[in-house]
């Protein structure tokens, strides 16, 4: 992937190159000093979007031609568009330790048929190697996920035999977990209430205040 850049004049505005849909950069590297460029804002999206952070990229218009990562993107918070970018610039024979997304693949049996819950335990593996040797990503085919019991671990992976990682190839990639039932909790009566409504009744039996309701002769002699 190559991608066209320009040193980037710094009595120059950055707002003032957005506005005409160019991309403020900077390019630098162990042994290369920091140079501000400019690259077409569309060119670059277009190409992040394919490439990501770990795919080795070649930038040209700075003499010799540069193999590069593109290391930081910051994006407006309200617009979403690439308002800055950072590109590492890679020496040749220098190895470079680089976090390789997981691409999950396929569809799980045990999801759709045994009612299991897919568990993403990892995202990316870190792993360090030649340029040349990086993927664009791990795939991990979860249709390998039939039981309820079964695991993706990192020896699963297709690795590039040079590479190397810093974590045990027995570490969980992906899982399947079983949902499970929460306990329904018995409520217990409130016994006092009920001794408080019995209560209540009685007392309208017999009057309130604990009188005796009044006699039919005495009703009469009232009326």
């Amino acid at each position: 992937m190559e991608l066209q850049i320009e040193k980037r004049d710094i009595a120059v505005k950055p707002h003032a190159l957005r506005k005409k849909g160019l991309l403020p950069a900077v390019v630098y590297g162990r042994s290369e000093e920091s140079t501000p460029i400019v690259v077409e804002r569309k060119a670059f999206e277009k190409l992040f979007h394919m490439a990501g952070e770990s795919t080795v990229i070649t930038l040209q218009g700075l003499g010799e031609n540069k193999d590069a990562l593109i290391q930081e993107v910051t994006v407006d918070p309200v617009t979403g568009v690439s308002i800055h970018a950072d590109f590492y610039a890679i020496e040749k024979g220098q190895t470079v330790t680089v976090a390789i997304p997981f691409e999950f693949i396929g569809e799980s049996p045990a999801v759709k048929d045994l009612g299991g819950i897919l568990v993403k335990v990892m995202h990316e593996l870190e792993i360090t190697c030649q340029p040349k040797d990086l993927p664009h990503s791990f795939k991990v085919d979860i249709s390998k996920l039939a039981e309820l019991t079964d695991q993706i671990k990192v020896k699963d992976l297709a690795i590039p035999a040079a590479a190397q990682i810093s974590i045990d190839v027995d570490e969980v990639i992906a899982m399947i977990d079983v949902a499970k039932e929460e306990p329904v909790e018995e409520v217990a009566a409130d016994i006092s209430a009920i001794e408080i409504s019995e209560d209540r009744g009685k007392k309208e039996e017999e009057g309130e205040a604990g009188t005796a309701p009044p006699t039919p002769a005495a009703k009469e002699k009232k009326e």
